[in-house]
């Protein structure tokens, strides 16, 4: 299913149009407009100009659509904007540009090409990106339709050709050009069946009917259609907006006015299924239509290594000013002290380089170079280097064969890039239920009718509550403990323990009683037979035969909705066909007879909504009663119930409380009789209402439709089980052994919340519930102050209850429902709730709205500042997903458009477990050493030509030529550190998942806290003080070869910059855990790149180079025996303090994973098992939900009873 899913999406052209916000172009038409005639679009039909009107035709914005960010001529303006708007890359910049004037202190090559390459690399990138989308929208806009001409005729435009008034034909499995008021179909009555999964996400068909009426001739599938030839119409409708569920507007034609609504409308990015073609006028277009009004571009997120990475920067920064003006100071004072005396230095031409009678303007002039020489304290290339390697590190997440799932064929995807060590960070797990811990497969699995309960066969839950009790009552006489044999057995009406049957697939019911058209001999058959009609008639489900295997299939707006009509069909009462106006069953109503097909008319269909709660049809059977069906949550349909309706509603109430317990979805089904002229005075004020203009449109449908579905008599309720996906409660456990919060925020009622967290050890047995509600009668009667004054008082209570509590393994669960949330999340109250939360073990929201699901995820984000993690699978969790820190998308049943609008998606709950324990653990660690790394190597070159500048008067000389600068951070070590950031391992991934607690490190920020920043600063300015200093006093003033030369500046520069060569690249090599033979070739070739590069730039003209370089190595330093131990014992000098540091702390204080290390070295999982479990052990974060918590909750149970039975035996003793 996934995977044809994915397919389908794969195959649109037009998906990626969701992910991008364009600005409209739509104009609105004169305010005069609106209020003559009370819809402010006007479109003619046919006719987009009218010749005699001697007003201005109304503008409407093209259906050329562009997702693009740039354009031809402001991608280099926008995209340069956007590059120098980092700190750091316009600093430089400006110092690219310094290096023109006379202020440089060296050429500018060694600025401008490290600056081109980072910059260039950037632009190419959003070029690559900018380029893609405007391939995508290319292929959308040049698609074909079939737009009416003359005579009848269709000619082929391309879709950015398409104006608003044109009609047009679309065939079978196409998409719609642009928003489209449907007119005809191949189907006589007038219906289509659309797909709009890239829409909102869903799968499953809707339903779309033309208008009624119209006396169109019957359509044909050729090339012409006469009977538009003269088809001329006006459509008055509203304005766009990004609403994709409503619509309104009326269409007059041949003088009638008849009214619109969301079911004639069919829209762009969807397609057309299972009917052969239609025919439909436009009425958006491009920017216009819905799907582009809804494209809104994902919040832009940064991890916290990212932000703190920018104030090392700035800290960087600083540090440059700092050392800058010590320069210029010390400048300042020697033109004012000493350089009077060197006439040497004095400038032949006053004030070419300094003023000699102005020291503070020398000053001021040498703080403009010295800014410029300090300049590589800044890491101009590691904004580029971390990209990469992000790049490449969600290359390998989306190649883990682990994260894919073979049911499905869904591997993982890093969506973005930018989040990968945030992975490691998380805090608080804030899940969707439905879909993301289920599978959104719905099962028929009880029922309740006449207030009987029908229905034998377990559910999950109470196969998980079996178990558990099993367990704990396991003694040795033979008691049922064996948990496997309690999924195999469903229990029968006389008791006898039988086989588990095959069962179907959205039917798993079991119960003699209604099977086999043994309902007949039931004592309220009559009411069964009203209830299975109710289940056959009462949807919009679409009939359609399956090509693969000629079986009758439903295509329905929910999977409750196939499940019914799966269960119906099992009953006896087949749903076969349906038109606009009719529902054909086939019905089995006696046992030896052939079922016997029944026709009811539909006459009106009020829709479910997720305002509404609850849908009807209204209809007429073949002996011409009228009846309306309804079906919805049972406390809407309760509050419904005429009073002699109200016959089984004690019995199914408590039947509904049981399911509830079980962990099954419930509604319940009613009926009512209707009178002709009930129906038919009702239906004139709601055609009326229907083909208003008004403002209150909605309303008056909505209270039209409240009026009609009163008055109901209850028939029964339906209990279906959405099962657990596989591997949730182990994932679950093992998550919390990481540490980690997890909530569950969902749409579901109290009771199946409750079970379904019990059945995934969310909730056990022995944790304290503080259940956060507020009853219907306050909600209805009371004052709000008095509202939130009962919810108040209740958080306070729930927190006295934990700071109170006995037991010091006391677990609590915060449960509280939507309502109450509303009154919790108000900015008064947000925070005691979030504090009483975020102590209780587990937190459960029930009945959350999509918005509720943001708030709480923002709450607790910006409440606790830690990082939150949001999942989900549907169109509800959107916000949810966005407004967390990280979103993940789950490839569920539900469409795409949750992974859409996610950072990372997987294919199912249980791979989060390793896409944070493994793939986390490593990014983080890996981010974090790579960034320490990169300040830690341009700290030690940096700082060396401040002491040399020191020790030549602060004169802004340079040692080092400018080449080597230039090559030092974009090539000679930049690929180790990439190596680094790619490939480092501190333990393999099995480890992670066998020792979870290493997790913790992250969210801890231990490895890159400022005491580790710190340090690694300050090992980088040892570092350059030593290599500087070794180095002057070995090359400087004695001479360094036996010929007696001395050493000028570049000899000493040369052999300087070799020795930072070995110092960072043999660091690095001490620093990396996991030695790969790319890594290993990336640090030695780096060294020997190096002296490469010396030995070939020695061998050019002397002009190409900016000093005494030529023949260096082989003439000047190869012989000189002291330039190799300089090198030698500036290394080890170097890196001792690390391994000094790294040895004492293995010995004395290792941290988890140095013990892991030394474990798996001295191969202790195998030799020593006892002492490997007990590392397990320790390496547990204390839980108090999962699988483990429940053991440990039970061996303290054990624990307490032994201790009690010795006391006693000891006391009678």
């Amino acid at each position: 299913m996934g995977k044809g899913i994915t397919a389908k999406l794969l195959r649109s052209s037009l998906y990626t149009l969701t992910n991008i916000r364009t600005k409209p172009s739509y104009k609105k038409e004169a305010a005069a407009t609106e209020e003559l005639s009370g819809y402010p679009r006007v479109i003619n039909i046919n006719q987009p100009a009218i010749p005699d009107d001697t007003q201005q035709p109304p503008i409407f914005c093209t259906n050329y659509v562009s997702t693009t960010k740039y354009t031809l001529f402001n991608f280099l303006p926008i995209a340069l904007f956007e590059q120098f708007n980092r700190v750091a890359n316009f600093y430089f910049l400006v110092a690219a540009g310094l290096t023109f004037t006379d202020y440089a202190p060296f050429d500018w090559p060694s600025q401008v090409v490290p600056l081109a390459l980072v910059v260039g690399f950037s632009l190419a990138k959003e070029l690559y990106e900018d380029l893609q989308r405007h391939w995508q929208d290319m292929t959308a806009n040049c698609q074909k339709a079939a737009v009416h001409v003359k005579n009848g005729g269709f000619e082929t435009k391309q879709w950015r050709e398409v104006c608003v008034g044109d009609i047009v034909k679309v065939k079978k499995d196409e998409f719609f050009p642009a928003d489209l008021l449907l007119l005809q179909s191949s189907y006589e009555d007038g219906m289509s069946y659309v797909e709009t999964m890239n829409l909102d996400g869903e799968t499953n068909l809707k339903v779309k009917r033309a208008l009624q009426n119209l006396s169109l001739p019957a359509a044909e599938d050729d090339d012409k259609a006469s009977h538009f030839s003269d088809f001329l119409a006006t459509i008055r409708c509203e304005n766009p907006n990004s609403n994709l569920y409503t619509f309104t507007g009326n269409l007059e034609y041949n003088g009638h006015i008849y009214p619109l609504d969301p079911a004639q409308l069919l829209l762009r990015d969807s397609k057309l299924r299972n009917t052969e073609f239609v025919y439909g006028v436009v009425v958006f277009t491009g920017n216009d239509t819905k799907v582009m009004q809804n494209t809104t571009q994902s919040p832009s997120k940064r991890s916290k290594i990212e932000l703190q990475m920018d104030k090392i920067i700035y800290l960087l920064f600083g540090l440059l000013i700092f050392i800058s003006i010590v320069s210029a100071s010390g400048f300042g004072l020697a033109v004012r002290n000493t350089i009077r005396s060197w006439w040497y230095l004095v400038p032949e031409i006053p004030g070419e380089d300094f003023d000699i009678n102005n020291f503070v303007a020398s000053g001021l002039r040498h703080l403009v170079t010295a800014l410029m020489l300090y300049g590589y304290l800044v890491p101009i290339s590691l904004y580029v280097s971390i990209e990469a390697v992000k790049i490449l590190q969600a290359r390998f997440i989306n190649n883990d064969l682990h994260l894919y799932d073979e049911v499905t064929g869904v591997p993982a995807n890093a969506r973005t890039s930018n989040l990968n060590e945030q992975l490691g960070q998380v805090d608080t797990i804030l899940s969707d239920k439905t879909g993301t811990l289920t599978c959104n497969q719905m099962d028929f699995l009880k029922c309740s009718i006449a207030g009987c309960p029908y229905g034998k066969r377990p559910s999950e839950v109470e196969l998980a509550a079996a178990k558990q009790m099993a367990a704990q009552d396991e003694s040795s006489d033979g008691s049922l403990s064996d948990s496997s044999s309690l999924e195999a057995i469903t229990v029968t009406d006389d008791g006898n323990i039988n086989k588990k049957a095959s069962s179907i697939k959205g039917f798993s019911f079991q119960d003699d009683r209604l099977e086999h058209t043994n309902w007949l001999k039931e004592p309220n058959s009559d009411v069964i037979l009203l209830f299975f009609r109710i289940l056959a008639v009462c949807h919009s489900a679409i009939p359609e035969i399956s090509e693969k295997t000629g079986e009758l299939t439903y295509e329905a707006e929910s999977p409750d909705e196939g499940a019914f009509l799966v269960a119906a069909r099992e009953f006896g009462f087949q749903f076969i066909k349906r038109t606009q106006n009719s529902v054909v069953v086939k019905e089995r109503l006696k046992k030896d007879q052939e079922p016997v097909e029944k026709e009811y008319s539909i006459l009106t269909l009020l829709d479910f909504t997720s305002k509404r709660k609850r849908m009807s049809v209204i209809l007429r059977d073949e002996s011409g009663q009228l009846l309306m069906f309804c079906k919805g949550a049972d406390t809407i349909i309760f509050d419904r119930l005429a009073s002699n309706g109200k016959t089984y509603l004690e019995a199914t109430t408590k039947n509904l409380n049981d399911y509830g317990e079980a962990g099954l979805r419930t509604l319940a089904l009613a009926y009512k009789k209707l009178e002709e002229k009930e129906y038919s005075d009702w239906h004139e004020k709601f055609h009326n209402a229907q083909i208003s203009s008004g403002s209150n449109r909605e309303e008056l449908l909505e209270e039209l439709s409240d009026e009609m579905e009163r008055g109901l008599t209850l028939v029964g309720a339906t209990a279906v089980e959405d099962k657990l996906q596989n591997g949730v409660p182990e994932c679950i456990d093992r998550l919390a052994l990481a540490g980690l919060k997890i909530w569950v925020l969902t749409g579901d009622k109290m009771e199946t919340a409750i079970n379904i967290g019990f059945s995934c050890s969310l909730l056990r047995q022995g944790m304290k519930q503080l259940c956060i509600v507020v009853s219907a009668e306050m909600l209805a009667e009371a004052a709000k102050d008095v509202v939130k004054e009962n919810i108040l008082s209740q958080i306070t209570t729930g927190m006295q209850s934990i700071q109170n509590k006995k037991e010091p393994h006391t677990a609590f669960a915060l449960i509280i429902d939507g309502k109450t949330l509303t009154y919790a999340l108000e900015d008064d109250m947000k925070f005691k709730f979030l504090n009483l939360a975020v102590n209780c073990a587990s937190v459960i929201c029930c009945r959350v709205s999509p918005k509720q699901k943001a708030l709480v995820v923002r709450l607790v984000k910006e409440g606790t500042g830690r990082t939150t993690l949001g999942i989900g699978d549907g169109a509800n969790d959107v916000g949810m997903i966005k407004e967390a820190d990280i979103g993940i998308g789950i490839s569920g049943v539900e469409g795409m458009q949750a992974v859409m609008a996610s950072d990372f998606s997987i294919a199912q709950f249980r791979f989060l477990e390793r896409l944070l324990i493994v793939h986390g653990h490593w990014c983080y660690k890996r981010i974090s050493k790579m960034i320490c790394y990169f300040f830690y190597k341009n700290i030690t070159l940096a700082l060396t030509l401040f002491y040399f500048e020191a020790e030549t008067g602060f004169s802004g000389q340079m040692h080092y030529d400018d080449w080597y600068m230039l090559l030092y951070n974009v090539f000679l070590t930049s690929c180790p550190v990439l190596a680094l950031g790619v490939l480092e391992k501190d333990i393999c991934a099995e480890f992670c998942l066998q020792f979870p607690a290493l997790y913790q490190q992250g969210p801890k920020n231990l490895f890159f806290d400022w005491y580790r920043i710190i340090g690694w600063l300050a090992n980088g300015v040892y570092a350059s003080f030593v290599i500087y200093l070794v180095n002057i006093r070995i090359f400087s003033p004695e001479s360094f070869r036996k010929e007696g030369q001395t050493a000028d500046m570049y000899v000493i520069g040369t052999a300087m910059f070799t020795s930072i060569i070995w110092v960072v690249n043999v660091q690095i090599f001490l620093v990396s855990h996991y030695l790969t033979s790319v890594q290993l070739h990336t640090i030695w070739g780096s060294i020997v790149v190096w002296y490469l590069i010396v030995y070939i730039y020695g061998l050019m003209p002397v002009q190409w180079s900016a000093g005494n370089i030529y023949q260096q190595l082989p003439e000047v330093l190869g012989p000189a025996y002291k330039f190799y131990l300089s090198t030698v014992f500036v290394t080890i000098l170097c890196n001792l303090p690390y391994l000094i540091h790294i040895s004492y702390q293995r010995c004395y204080n290792p941290e988890d994973h140095h013990v892991l290390q030394e474990m798996k070295n001295m191969k202790k999982d195998v030799t020593d098992r006892k002492m490997w479990k007990r590392e397990q052990v320790k390496a547990t974060q204390e839980t108090e939900i999962g699988l483990s918590a429940r053991v440990d909750a039970r061996m303290r149970m054990k624990g307490k009873t032994t201790r009690k039975y010795s006391s006693l035996a000891y006391s009678s003793s």
